[in-house]
């Protein structure tokens, strides 16, 4: 018997690094939602574990226990065949691996060990809007948020997670305002994203210009900013995202784009 699982984008709307501990595991405040957009898994079990990967970004996807995937079904205790279809790009700042492993550990259990996998698991577990703290252990889930469409956006560059923190000027910034506001329409919503920030996205743009680019086109958008540590930017819209992408799309044939709508 087959059962299929869903990995959806993780998007960090904002992404505020509020210090760094003594570990050099940095403190964060982010407010973290999920697209339907993602990649899709099918588990059937078996005496012995595979994994197939299929899809746009298939290379050099390990099939072996180097992926996070092999290892949440391992944490599960569950044994067979997992078949990947992996449409996210390789980080990209859009959880990748995290919510693929976080798609495991939902059909089959083990969820309380998520963190063991790494920092971004726990929050890709449930793909409600969410609040993350800490180092990505404290979270609290948020109220519906308005209707919002999103296009993703990566000009297929690679930017490692270590560079970008390194080069962050103040690890000391700000953190979002104690209590959210509620969120009575998009543009409300909108008004309130404008005052926050990705403290990562300056460093990122340093390393990889192309950035800047993707956040250019990105200039219809209600707002636009990127996602995690980079390089993928998205735009949020009260309607028109498709249109939007297909424009970006013709635009700029090598980079990988997509539209879709945020879950609530």
């Amino acid at each position: 018997m087959e059962t299929e699982g869903f990995a959806p984008a993780k998007i960090n709307l904002t992404l505020h690094v509020t210090g760094q501990r003594g570990d050099g595991y940095h403190l964060l405040d982010s407010l973290v939602v999920f697209a339907d957009i993602g990649d899709n898994l099918s588990f059937v079990r078996e005496e012995r574990m595979q994994i197939t990967v299929t899809g746009a970004f298939a290379q050099g996807v390990p099939t072996d226990r180097r992926n996070l995937v092999w290892q949440a079904a391992e944490l599960a205790g569950w044994t067979g065949h997992i078949r990947l279809e992996k449409n996210l790009p390789h980080g990209a700042g859009i959880g990748g691996g995290s919510s693929d492993a976080a798609a495991v550990l939902r059909a089959f259990g083990g969820a309380a060990r998520a963190a063991e996998l790494g920092a971004d698991v726990p929050v890709c577990l449930a793909t409600v809007p969410q609040r993350m703290r800490g180092i990505g252990d404290l979270l609290d889930p948020i109220s519906a948020l308005p209707p919002l469409e999103v296009v993703l956006v990566n000009p297929r560059v690679n930017v490692p997670t270590g560079p970008v923190f390194a080069a962050l000027e103040t690890k000391q910034n700000p953190a979002m305002p104690a209590d959210l506001p509620t969120f009575y329409d998009a543009r409300m919503f909108g008004d309130w994203l404008h005052a926050q920030r990705n403290d990562l996205e300056r460093p990122a743009r340093k390393i990889a210009p192309q950035i800047e680019d993707a956040l250019s086109a990105l200039d219809d958008a209600m707002l636009a900013r990127m996602s995690g540590s980079g390089a993928t930017c998205f735009g949020l819209y009260s309607e028109g995202a498709d249109k939007a992408a297909v424009r970006i799309s013709q635009a700029h044939p090598e980079w990988w784009v997509a539209s879709g709508r945020l879950l609530s």
